[in-house]
């Protein structure tokens, strides 16, 4: 039953031609939503490299601060002394 149906849509030129078109527009359709879901990756993974980059940021700070502190109490009572700290 629906065989004939079918061989008579794809028989007629008009039927052939819309066809076509239907498969070119969804297709196009298709590729922009794929597109459109990269950038979306794209954004995120960017986005989550700039907080890494601030986090990594932050902790080469800390670790900077942390090698010029003074290494005992009489190293800090010198710097305090001469006004470094």
């Amino acid at each position: 039953m629906m065989a004939p149906l079918l061989i008579g849509f794809a028989a007629s030129p008009w039927m052939r031609a819309a066809l076509r078109y239907g498969a070119i527009i969804l297709a196009l359709l298709l590729f922009l939503l794929s597109l459109r879901r990269s950038g979306e990756r794209a954004g995120r993974l960017a986005e989550r490299l700039q907080t890494t980059e601030k986090a990594n940021d932050v902790q080469r700070q800390m670790l900077e601060a942390t090698a010029r502190r003074p290494r005992s109490r009489d190293e800090l009572a010198e710097r305090l002394r001469n006004g470094r700290f």
